[in-house]
């Protein structure tokens, strides 16, 4: 079905589902209206003018013109017939047309009955501006519409206003015009016209719109908005809007100060539980916001919405175990509502309740929903409950395509090799990627990365070798063998297949500083190593592993300085242990050793068991 967006402005102005245009198979019907004569008649016009056309070439199907053809011989009889009506003298006019217009009028009709919108959008464009006729006006903003042309829209709004100017619809059409363009100021200004007009507008529409204004220009529409309070002050929009920017722009105790005057014009509803709420938690009062959706879910027991928006928040302030009750009494309400059903599963996984979680999940993969998800967290919880058989089913039930397929197959494959089953998980992996050569290749990185990981270096070894032959020089496999060297202390091999990457690709960061790394930490080809950093963090400069190899290069080049600049930066994106190895080391060298200390200290608070801190702490023999 061609429609436009769901809220068009057309659907606005005329409160029709979507813009038709006769003749247009796939448009969704929506009248003109009948009010609109001179219109009428050019359509009435078209209608009778295209039966006798076509009727008179019916005889058999055989002789029915072509539909390409049908335009041309439609404006040759036109022109024929129009010229034999005329009287030489005499202009001949339509209603309020002229031949001309009326003619322009029918082909892009035609036009529109061939799909061809824009040249009919334009036409009818034009024409509204020529005629000034309200019909005409209401038949090119469909076009316009359906076209989405905003420019138009906003021109024909203008337009429309100025021939009829009490009528609130083009008020209205313009005023989402101009939040369109965002221009907020004057679609304000358009939507005070509409209730001036006696027509209804939620200002709500600007809110949603304003979240990323800055200040200054939100500050001023909050400025015309208090005025609009005052000159409407039923308008209780006008009021929720005012709340909305004020909250935007930081100002919460004015935005509490204005719904508790929102609350004298109204009856508290859910809705405006919500704005409260959510104006609490952003003035950092969360206890008060949460105490707020209590007592709303209290007194609207059956919103969903209300109690999905407090169980939400108590999840995000942990305070999981009130957050399970919510969603269980949701799921009372709904015993098929899934989605909470899934929620309640994550929660009982964050309290580590996994046989409840189990039960939940089963449960989803079932009915088919969020199968896929339920079975990755079915297999995380069989993992941690030690049931690695389970675990590893479940994993590989996660299909391919979805969001988790390569983790869980990656966890299944892990799983496999850890209880010994080395040939079922290769042959497993072979079966589910025949035919897909990429799946293939990334499969074989992952098989010999747990192969190394469980001990297996020979066995990665053959399996990468075998890849390797059948596609030569692929990238992700030679850098899996890189990482097998690494795990075997080879060197020369890993140097050898990082270059042939860097020869095939020679902006590969991760190639460039993997060996640059390498070189400046295991060798004495600082120079060398720093020029391979440096052409990587050229290309992702604000990689924090490229970071940290850089200043590791500039450290044993003896460019303290430098070094300890770029490893804090690397080590304030990213504190792993490795990092803060690194600093503590430059630290010490450059005699500023308590500082090397502490944050030798805190990397040990953070990884208690890290062999590459006590590595550097003991062989600086520094005391802890």
């Amino acid at each position: 079905m061609i429609q436009t967006e769901p809220r068009s402005v057309y659907d606005h102005v005329v409160g029709t589902q979507a813009a038709q245009l006769p003749g247009w198979p796939e448009a969704q019907a929506a009248t003109l209206n009948p009010g609109d004569s001179a219109l009428n008649m050019i359509i009435r016009f078209f209608l009778c003018f295209c039966a006798s056309v076509w009727l008179s070439d019916c005889g058999s199907t055989s002789n029915r013109p072509d539909p390409s053809s049908v335009s041309a011989a439609i404006r040759d009889q036109i022109s024929e017939q129009a010229q034999t009506a005329a009287a030489p003298e005499t202009a001949v006019e339509y209603g309020s047309f002229t031949k001309a217009q009326l003619y322009q009028a029918i082909i892009s009709e035609l036009g529109a009955q061939r799909g061809v919108l824009e040249e009919a959008g334009d036409s009818y464009f034009n024409l509204a501006l020529e005629t000034k006729d309200l019909g005409i006006v209401r038949r090119a903003v469909q076009f316009a519409s359906a076209n989405n042309d905003l420019n138009g829209l906003l021109q024909l709004g203008l337009l429309w206003s100025e021939i009829d100017p009490s009528d609130p619809q083009p008020e209205l059409m313009l005023s989402f015009q101009f939040l369109e363009t965002g221009n907020y100021e004057q679609a304000l200004s358009h939507m005070a016209r509409v209730i001036e007009l006696g027509g209804e507008i939620d200002f709500s529409a600007l809110s949603a719109r304003t979240g990323q204004l800055d200040a200054p220009a939100r500050a001023r529409l909050i400025a015309n908005l208090r005025q609009l309070a005052r000159e409407f002050s039923k308008q209780q929009s006008i009021q929720l809007t005012l709340v909305q920017l004020l909250a935007q722009n930081g100002n919460y105790l004015e935005a509490l100060a204005e719904f508790d005057q929102l609350l004298e014009l109204i009856d508290l509803n859910p809705r405006l539980v919500l704005l409260q709420a959510q104006v609490l938690q952003s003035a950092g009062e969360p206890d008060d916001a949460l105490e707020t959706l209590a007592e709303g879910v209290r007194r609207f027991d059956d919103n969903r919405n209300l109690r999905l928006t407090y169980a939400r928040l108590l999840v995000q302030n942990e305070r999981y175990e009130m957050a399970q009750a919510q969603f269980a009494t949701m799921m009372t309400q709904d015993p098929r509502d899934w989605e909470t059903l899934f929620s309640m599963a994550l929660l009982d996984v964050e309290l580590e309740q996994f046989d409840q979680a189990s039960q939940k999940f089963m449960q989803l993969t079932e009915v088919d929903e969020r199968a896929d998800e339920a079975n990755y967290y079915l297999g995380y919880v069989n993992e941690q409950r030690n049931n690695l058989p389970l675990a590893i089913a479940a994993y590989r039930e996660v299909r391919i395509g979805t969001q988790n397929f390569l983790a869980a197959q990656q966890q299944a494959v892990r799983l496999a090799i850890q209880l010994g089953e080395l040939d079922s998980t290769h042959a497993h992996l072979s079966q589910l990627s025949r035919g897909q050569p990429r799946l293939e290749i990334l499969f074989h990185t992952i098989e010999s990365g747990a192969l190394i990981q469980a001990g297996h270096p020979d066995r990665a070894r053959n399996l990468l070798d075998r890849a390797l032959n059948k596609y030569p020089n692929e990238t992700d496999l030679l850098f899996a063998r890189v990482l097998l060297f690494d795990s075997l202390g080879d060197k020369e091999g890993s140097e050898q297949d990082l270059k042939q990457i860097i020869l095939m690709k020679p902006e590969d960061p991760r190639a460039l500083n993997h060996l640059g790394y390498m070189l400046a930490d295991q060798t004495e080809r600082y120079q060398e190593a720093l020029e391979l950093i440096e052409r990587a963090i050229a290309i992702s400069p604000d990689d924090p592993a490229i970071i940290d190899s850089l200043g590791w290069a500039q450290f044993k080049l003896g460019r303290y300085e430098e070094a300890l600049t770029n490893l804090r930066r690397a080590y304030a994106v990213f504190p792993d242990a490795e990092v803060a190895s690194h600093v503590g080391e430059v630290l010490w060298m450059m005699g500023r050793e308590q500082e090397a200390v502490e944050i030798w200290r805190g990397a040990l608070e953070n990884e208690p068991d890290s062999d590459l801190i006590r590595e550097v702490v003991n062989r600086l023999q520094a005391d802890l």
